[in-house]
């Protein structure tokens, strides 16, 4: 399943909420292109898309921990985030779910 979200909506290094198929996605716009990871930090449901940016990795807002958007690991925590593959066509940026 693929997913448009709207480009006009979004701004660089700032995450975005996005509910699709089901699912609750933070996306961001980095200097290397859009990232999606799920939105809650494994270790205490922080929300992701609220968190600091810098590169690619978010700082989860309620306890700090960093998060790798490109491969979902996590500071300090054995658990993952999933990312899902995003990419910008025209005006918007596909996720694949």
């Amino acid at each position: 399943m693929t997913v448009a979200v709207p480009l006009a909506g979004l701004r660089p290094d700032e995450g975005r909420l996005v509910v699709a198929g089901g699912r609750e996605i933070a996306l961001f716009l980095t200097l290397a292109g859009p990232r999606a990871i799920d939105a809650s930090c494994p270790h205490a449901g922080g929300p992701l898309h609220d968190g600091l940016l810098s590169g690619t990795r978010v700082t989860c807002p309620l306890h700090l921990r960093h998060v790798d958007l490109d491969t979902g690991e996590v500071d300090d925590c054995r658990e993952r985030v999933r990312c899902y593959p995003a990419r910008i066509a025209g005006d918007a940026v596909l996720l694949d779910l």
